[in-house]
């Protein structure tokens, strides 16, 4: 079973061969990739550029936040999702950095289907005990886990970017 304290720090040579192990995987040719922000953006850069793909647009999904026995429930509300135009009869990877609940992934890849296009799933990690979906698993991952994964590109406890904040002055 999950253990929620339980956390694995990957280095960025770990993360390019979890890469690789998913362009190994792949059963298709992928006509556009959908990256899912903001979690996807860097594994769907690293997985663009190694496959040569060249088509590539975001969606932005969120989850209103309500009281936790709600949360579940909530209708996802898209940000930013490519027109329908760019998806319909396309052969499109959907990428995200982790499989947790699945909702964000399996609510993209649900709009795509209705806009006509043809998505496979694709994440570095899955954590089958934390998924709202059964036995559904994505296309396509690199490792499963039961942990939660900290990548070589978020930043650290203590690391703080201020950019809104006025700067100090002495």
């Amino acid at each position: 079973m999950s253990d929620a304290s339980r956390r694995e720090v990957l280095s960025w040579d770990q993360v390019d061969r979890l890469v690789q192990q998913i362009v190994h995987q792949l059963r298709r040719e992928v006509q556009l990739m959908v990256i899912v922000t903001r979690g996807g953006l860097v594994p769907g850069g690293m997985l663009a550029e190694a496959m040569g793909v060249k088509d590539i647009v975001t969606a932005a999904v969120q989850f209103p936040l309500m009281e936790p026995k709600q949360r579940l429930l909530a209708w996802p509300v898209f940000l930013q999702f490519p027109p329908d135009e760019l998806l319909v009869g396309r052969q499109i990877l959907v990428v995200d950095d982790v499989w947790g609940s699945g909702r964000t992934i399996t609510a993209v890849r649900e709009r795509i289907i209705g806009a006509g296009g043809d998505p496979e799933l694709c994440v570095l990690h899955f954590n089958p005990y934390r998924t709202l979906f059964g036995k559904a698993v994505p296309d396509y991952y690199g490792a499963r886990t039961d942990a939660h994964v900290i990548y070589p590109w978020e930043p650290r406890p203590g690391l703080h970017f201020a950019l809104n904040e006025p700067e100090a002055t002495s």
